[in-house]
């Protein structure tokens, strides 16, 4: 049994609170929130994965370690409670491909917004993004100083984690490791592998950019725009080939486990109390 069936089972046992904050009633949901609780909200995708992984991937990822977190945090005394994930999040990249569904930079970003407001209408006082998908990490960034000046909460985000294979830990992705890939078709393998063809899987890295020093994919101190097709007809990007379901468990205990630990220090993290206003005395 593995510890996604254990968290599985748990969150569904006779007596067990559950997590999920829209099973509450409001005056309920009004009376279980204090200043200290924290909201996570799952961010994932619907979209292109290559022809071997279904196009819920990142929204699987994020619904299914995200709540795995809360209620593993939960279970340990956390008081952490789950929204239902966001679905349809930007994934513009991959536009070309049938089945990607997607929304602008606008209209994402001001859902969250909405979110927020909505969220800072509680005694909760903490939102945190808990993503799966990695075109979504620069528009959260902007959203979470939004929400915090604009309504005043506590604002992170946090996510699965899929790092590129490094020829250690999966084969040598380059850096290109990021859609597709090792990391995510292991995960994949390990949480729905009714959903993973394996037969369809292979390696998908743009050589002729290996050796660039500069411009560089993923870690690089100068970024470009790209387009998922930019790196070949499959839209993938990474090594898919080697992908295992033992290294999607280890990937999966790895997500928890930080998972877990940052929930707890984001309920210790606080800011310095707001100044006056500058040039202004007591």
């Amino acid at each position: 049994m593995s510890r996604l069936d254990d968290v599985t089972r748990a969150s569904s046992a006779p007596g067990r609170r559950s997590r999920d904050l829209i099973e509450l009633s409001g005056p309920a949901a009004a009376a279980a929130l204090t200043e200290d609780s924290i909201i996570v909200l799952p961010t994932g995708a619907i979209e292109h994965h290559g022809p071997h992984l279904p196009l819920a991937t990142d929204w699987l990822m994020a619904d299914m370690i995200g709540r795995a977190v809360v209620e593993e945090a939960a279970a340990g005394g956390q008081d952490v409670w789950l929204l239902p994930s966001l679905a349809y999040t930007k994934s513009d990249e991959h536009h070309w491909a049938p089945g990607t569904m997607w929304l602008t930079a606008e209209t994402l970003l001001q859902t969250v917004v909405d979110i927020g407001r909505s969220v800072a209408a509680t005694p909760a006082r903490t939102l945190v993004f808990y993503n799966g998908h990695g075109g979504n990490i620069a528009l959260l960034q902007v959203a979470l100083r939004e929400l915090r000046r604009r309504f005043g909460l506590r604002t992170f985000l946090m996510g699965t984690g899929m790092a590129p294979g490094d020829g250690v830990n999966g084969p040598d992705e380059h850096g290109f490791g990021v859609h597709g890939g090792h990391s995510e078709t292991s995960m994949l393998l390990h949480l729905r592998p009714d959903l993973v063809d394996m037969t369809q899987a292979a390696r998908w890295i743009p050589d002729h950019m290996i050796d660039l020093d500069y411009v560089k994919f993923n870690g690089g101190p100068v970024h470009f725009g790209w387009l998922s097709d930019d790196f070949g007809p499959a839209g993938v990007v990474g090594d898919a080939s080697g992908a295992t379901a033992e290294w999607g468990a280890e990937l999966y205990e790895t997500a928890l486990r930080k998972g877990v630990a940052s929930l707890a220090e984001i309920a210790r993290f606080r800011h310095l109390p707001a100044p006056g206003p500058v040039g202004f005395g007591a």
